[in-house]
């Protein structure tokens, strides 16, 4: 009996071995690749978004989580780069009216401009805009509970833009970008003209 139900656990061990195998190959086949940390190519961030807020401490978190070296700054001078939220501004419109003309549907609209700007004041990525738009259904017997849902909703909102802040800091062009400006290309000294041929003198 006992033997049994070890030769039946090792078929199962053996299958469920066999069938990952199977699926990183499929998968590998198809481009998919684990996410991974891209860390920062800087150590030292300063940044004006306030991490009282849910949007604020978030970014922190993933930007640590992400870089471990990475240490926050409460001096714009003590950082080697500066991360300026220029606005976070969040909108709702009505999307849609049932028939007897109430709201049938809402629009979130969920809007961050940010900069990256270096230690000499150079912009290192220029304002950019990210975005994030979702819409949801109306509740006109519970306002309250239709208000606490939106709220919940641009949170998620306010999240998934953390991810694509990350994404972008990351990316190879901005550490590209950093590097550049920590060696600055000096300008090399303007040749001197020389004088036309017809007034060269050959005497």
């Amino acid at each position: 009996m006992l033997s049994t139900s070890f030769s039946f656990f090792t078929k199962r061990s053996a299958l469920l071995v066999s069938s990952l195998l199977v699926l990183s190959i499929v998968l590998g086949a198809c481009g998919f690749k684990l996410k991974q940390a891209h860390p920062l190519p800087f150590n030292t961030l300063y940044t004006n978004i306030s991490d009282n807020s849910a949007f604020g401490a978030q970014l922190r978190r993933v930007l640590r989580v992400n870089s471990p070296s990475l240490r926050f700054v409460s001096q714009p001078e003590l950082a080697q780069v500066q991360l300026i939220q220029e606005q976070l501004r969040r909108s709702v419109r009505e999307l849609s009216l049932d028939p007897s003309g109430q709201v049938e549907n809402y629009e979130l609209h969920l809007e961050l401009i940010f900069s990256l700007i270096d230690a000499s004041g150079q912009a290192i990525l220029p304002s950019t805009v990210l975005s994030s738009t979702r819409e949801i259904p109306n509740s006109p017997n519970n306002s309250e509970a239709k208000a606490q849902e939106m709220e919940t909703l641009f949170q998620s909102m306010e999240m998934s833009l953390v991810d694509r802040v990350l994404r972008r800091l990351s990316a190879s062009d901005i550490a590209e970008a950093y590097e550049a400006s920590l060696h600055p290309q000096t300008s090399s000294p303007t040749p001197k003209a020389q004088p036309p041929a017809s007034a060269t003198s050959f005497n």
